[in-house]
């Protein structure tokens, strides 16, 4: 009945398409205006007449609509993000409290790792602060903030994007500099880190749930989606000085914006997730392959019932729009690399310092571990004289020794043993992907469905046609991931960058009894209850599908022990080893 009203006061739009909530239980009681019921406007429209108007007025009725969906009055995706972020707040200061106990019961590990001389002598608060955050600033954390104190001094600190240093700077001079007086810049920099990461994984959790909620087109998978992310098996890393939660933040926060048809603003978000970490150039993928399918489906409509000329008029204009759209986006995603880059060829190429300029301190110890600094009276590196001077190639190359089957060694089994789970989570996703849509797959998700495959029911759920583009990535930085990285970093590195991991645990719990049986899915409904006590409360809060499944261990099936073993498992050692300079990165 709303789609009939909204269609029939915009002409020119023709229904052309299956219903979206074929096979799609939308959890509404009592029934609302869903994301499953919002009519796929780039696939059904018909430009007629005035364009522009007709334009304006649908991208008016997809705004509304998506806004009525995720936020209106007493909708179940308001609840769902309430639970996220709540389960997501406690999983926060629960991490921080025990990264705090382990670091303080477990002698810190001599590593042989970046640790640069402090810059200042320790104020009041400095002591109390590196006692309960300190854990916070290991391995590579200590080159975030040596460069957010000091910055980009040697040349190996370029390996570092710069996007995350800025951000805790920020924090520590703005926000954080009433307790200057207190807190040397390091202290206020580790206490920059908690408040950065914190805020963000939040954040990051919702913008999961939202993608998800696009996406799958299942509420249920969505929320257990979000959820499972806030026990991700790389929680170490989205708690410690690293990039990859503003990276995860900014990453599902762009794809959830391109989903919904908002171009601009997930360039924009993509384009910052560049500048958080290099593997963000990867994200110009969906910004040439979502526009291009919704370009052919919009082009399929408009070869039905017009002339040849007409056709001919259209069919230019959605190929320019597509180019100058997807070249203009590509662009704002691959610029922050390339001026990163940019600068570390100002910086060591045509450099204006000298040794005498650099501190005595840092300078010993270039010396002592070999790192360059810049000087103008030194020979330029060698990577200088490259056609194409990239230094983060180069910085990969000779100080991380990452290359094409460089770690397929002997010794290196144990490090493919920790990153074999999330690789087993990533083959499995693909291969139930690909066995439900063969002749999708091998079409790309491109092209109009066949006769035998409009014959078929179409999957749902996790096996949806939307679901290809991030089966195509996932796959792809496995493949990276494996062959040509360090790849204990593989966990880290997938579960930051690809939602996959967290729809395909979902989909495997989502046929646990237990999650079948809660259909109206009403957590967290009476968390405002004193009366019967703060435990009671508690339990009320942190109350939600994930948290009964472990309440629930002994009834669960064998395959959801795996899934909630791994995440759990490696949620708790990556704690314990990596708060304490242990082999953990």
């Amino acid at each position: 009945m709303f789609q009939s009203q909204v269609y029939g006061s915009v002409p020119g739009l023709v229904n052309t398409t299956e219903s979206v909530c074929q096979g799609y239980n939308c959890f509404s009681r009592p029934r609302k205006v869903t994301r499953c019921q919002m009519p796929r406007v780039s696939q059904e429209r018909v430009v007629t007449g005035n364009t522009g108007k007709i334009d304006a007025v649908v991208g008016a009725v997809r705004l509304s609509l998506v806004v009525s969906s995720m936020l209106g009055s007493g909708s179940h995706a308001r609840l769902d993000v309430r639970i996220i972020a709540r389960f997501a707040a406690f999983t926060r200061v629960s991490s921080l409290f025990l990264q705090a106990v382990l670091n303080a019961a477990i002698p810190d590990h001599i590593a042989d790792a970046f640790s640069p001389p402090r810059a200042e002598i320790p104020l009041l608060l400095d002591y109390g602060v590196e006692v309960l955050l300190g854990g916070l600033g290991r391995w590579d954390a200590e080159h975030f903030l040596f460069i957010a104190e000091r910055g980009y001094l040697y040349e190996h600190n370029f390996a570092f994007f710069p996007l995350f240093p800025l951000v805790i700077r920020l924090v520590a001079t703005t926000l954080l500099w009433p307790l200057s007086p207190f807190l040397t810049v390091r202290g206020r920099l580790l206490l920059a880190v908690a408040l950065v990461n914190n805020s963000l994984f939040v954040l990051s959790a919702v913008a999961l749930y939202g993608l998800s909620h696009v996406v799958l087109q299942d509420r249920k998978l969505a929320l257990v989606s979000g959820l499972i992310y806030c026990i991700t098996p790389a929680n170490v890393f989205m708690l410690a000085g690293y990039s990859e939660t503003l990276f995860a933040a900014l990453t599902f926060g762009g794809l959830w914006l391109l989903e919904s048809g908002f171009m601009f603003g997930a360039c924009l978000l993509l384009g910052l997730a560049t500048a958080a970490r290099a593997n963000g150039l990867v994200n110009a993928g969906f910004l040439l392959y979502l526009p291009l399918q919704r370009t052919l489906a919009e082009a399929q409509v408009l070869s039905k019932g017009s002339t040849w000329h007409r056709r001919y008029r259209h069919y230019t204009f959605l190929a320019l729009r597509f180019l100058l759209t997807s070249l203009l986006c590509i662009a704002v995603v691959v610029l922050p690399f390339c001026l990163f880059q940019f600068y570390g060829y100002y910086t060591f190429c045509t450099p204006s310092v000298t040794q005498e300029q650099v501190s005595p301190v840092l300078l010993k110890l270039a010396k002592e571990k070999g790192y360059r600094v810049p000087d103008e009276a030194a020979p330029i590196p060698s990577w200088c004289l490259k056609p194409i001077p990239v230094l983060y190639s180069y910085i990969q190359d000779v100080y991380w020794d990452v290359g094409f089957l460089r770690y397929f060694q002997l010794k290196q089994i144990p490090n493919f043993l920790l990153a074999l789970p999330i690789a087993t989570l990533s083959v499995i996703a693909s291969y139930l992907y690909i066995k439900a849509n063969p002749r999708f797959c091998l079409r790309l998700g491109l092209g109009q469905r066949g006769i035998k495959e409009k014959e078929e029911k179409p999957p749902t759920d996790f096996c949806n046609s939307k679901v290809f583009v991030y089966i195509a990535h996932c796959s792809g930085l496995l493949a990276f991931g494996t062959f040509c990285m360090h790849v204990q970093v593989l966990t880290r590195f997938l579960a930051s960058s690809s939602p996959v991991i967290y729809w395909i645990s979902s989909h495997l719990l989502s046929s646990e009894p237990l999650l079948q049986e809660t259909k109206d899915f009403s957590y967290g409904q009476r968390m405002d209850n004193f009366e019967q006590g703060f435990a009671h409360f508690f339990l009320m809060y942190i109350n939600n599908p994930v948290t009964q499944l472990l309440m629930h261990w002994r009834t669960c099936s064998s395959s959801t022990r795996c899934i909630l073993g791994y995440f759990i498992s490696f949620w708790l050692i990556g704690l314990a080893l990596h708060c304490n300079f242990l082999p953990w990165t």
